[in-house]
């Protein structure tokens, strides 16, 4: 857990860490055969949460983002251990996408690298998944996520910690097949500057300068960066690993106890990076994901929400009708305000997420105008977002496969509705189906007991049969499952 303050310059704007909690959990070491986390990962990842949760307690909620990766995109039980932590930290927990990690990495790394002219490649090697990226600036051009990770390579092909010719071989083989998918689009968009970010770049850059693998041994930092790894260092690197046979044997300077189980997985992988992608030095830095993530938030705070690029993004990709998209947008939005805020809402969060789902909500006809809401809910569930993470995206698929059509399929899949939020966006649907400009100023609603209330002018709805007929048709619908919806005309 990184804290840190915003620092104003007449340059720009700057993230500067004051406050750093570290606790080598690792997760990915408790996954079983059938993708579950086991008692004994969960136990240590509450009580570190539950630590870092006494150093947040006088944080506001905008103030702090937690994130969650490839172990808990992939863990069966990750939702019940995310509830639980959740409490126990005091702030919501965001399971992020690989290739929104990959985005995060790229701006944390870029950010503290040494500056390049021209293109910057970026790797990560993480406890279950790497990330590859090539950004220009502090802007990610390229990205991908691979399933290959220090943690769980280390697991598969050096049981033990049994480090031989034939186990690396193994591994490293693995580790290039899958690098192999992606490398050509890399190589061919190419960069000038290579960068490996975190954890496992660091200790590796660490034992080579350490043990003088590519040349007279020396402490960090080496030019102003954190290291240096080259080709000839991972090959001596990885001979001494298997003269030693068992990693627990290692005399390597430097090999940190808690980095004695990774670093065989972690450098079978960094090997097939640097022999796929052609790499012969990599510089390296400690800053990725947390400080990415600290920028991000920063962003917005000051209106700079990558969310609302790719939503716009979004917007042009499937020919999205913009006039009515912002129809329907004010619409809900203007009746969301209607109702009064309850004690634990995100007010502002939510009439964001409302709002981009008004502007996507027909980007389904693209692929065809029957069902079109159910494509629109598919691609905001499937896609990959910039910005958003998996709850995000899975709250906005829901109001767009809600947003017209029957309530039933909804009510069975509810874990991520805000009905308040699917009332408003479903009315809005209705009042602007006829794609003009109406004026909206006499159309109020309110809540009742057991669901809303819709306040109309009589004058208004003898004008608009046709607005009149689906404003009926949708509260027969919301009746269907137990939930009121009364028109009174006044």
């Amino acid at each position: 857990m990184v804290i840190a303050r915003v620092v104003q310059s007449p340059s720009g704007t700057q993230v500067q860490p004051i406050d750093t909690l570290r606790d080598s959990v690792r997760l990915a070491e408790g996954l079983t055969k059938d993708k579950n986390l086991d008692e004994k990962s969960i136990e240590r990842g509450l009580k570190a949460l539950h630590r870092f949760g006494d150093r947040l307690k006088n944080f506001e909620a905008k103030k702090v983002r937690v994130v969650a990766t490839n172990t808990l995109r992939v863990a069966r039980n990750a939702d019940a251990f995310i509830k639980e932590a959740e409490k126990l930290l005091g702030f919501p927990i965001e399971v992020v996408a690989g290739r929104e990690e990959a985005r995060l990495i790229y701006i944390g790394a870029s950010h503290d690298a040494p500056t390049c002219d021209g293109k910057r490649f970026v790797l990560d090697i993480g406890g279950g998944s790497t990330e590859f990226i090539i950004g220009d600036g502090y802007e990610p051009k390229l990205l991908e996520s691979l399933y290959i990770g220090c943690v769980s390579y280390s697991q598969q092909y050096f049981p033990d910690g049994l480090v031989d010719a034939y186990n690396f071989k193994q591994a490293q083989t693995a580790a290039r097949r899958e690098i192999q998918a992606i490398s050509s689009q890399f190589r061919k968009l190419g960069w000038k500057q290579s960068i490996g970010s975190s954890g496992t770049a660091r200790a590796i850059a660490e034992l080579i300068a350490q043990n003088g693998f590519d040349g007279v041994p020396h402490d960090l930092p080496i030019n102003g960066a954190g290291g240096v790894i080259t080709r000839e260092g991972l090959q001596q690197l990885k001979k001494a690993l298997i003269a030693n046979e068992y990693v627990d044997k290692s005399h390597l300077i430097g090999l940190k106890s808690d980095r004695k189980p990774v670093l065989p997985g972690g450098l079978a992988i960094m090997l097939a990076a640097f022999d796929e992608l052609g790499i012969e030095r990599m510089e390296v830095t400690e800053a990725a994901l947390r400080l990415g993530v600290l920028y991000d938030l920063m962003g917005r705070a000051q209106h700079h929400d990558m969310r609302f690029v790719t939503v716009e993004q979004f917007m042009q990709r499937y020919g999205v009708d913009r006039a009515q998209a912002k129809r329907v947008s004010d619409a809900a939005v203007y009746f969301l305000e209607q109702l009064p805020k309850p004690k634990n809402e995100n007010r502002k969060d939510n009439i964001h997420i409302l709002s981009w789902a008004a502007k996507l909500h027909e980007i389904g006809l693209s692929i065809s105008h029957n069902g079109y809401h159910k494509h629109s809910a598919y691609i905001a569930s499937h896609a990959d977002m910039p910005g958003f993470s998996r709850l995000d995206q899975a709250r906005l698929a829901a109001l767009l496969l809600g947003h017209t059509g029957k309530l039933g399929k909804i009510a069975v899949t509810s874990a991520y509705i805000d009905w308040r939020m699917l009332f408003c966006l479903r009315l809005a649907h209705v009042i602007c189906r006829r794609r003009d400009d109406e004026v909206l100023t006499d159309i109020q609603i309110t809540e009742s007991e057991q669901g809303f209330i819709l306040k109309i002018p009589k004058k208004w709805a003898e004008k608009n049969p046709l607005t009149q007929f689906g404003l009926e048709k949708e509260s027969s619908d919301w009746q269907k499952i137990g939930r009121d919806y009364q028109i009174n005309l006044i």
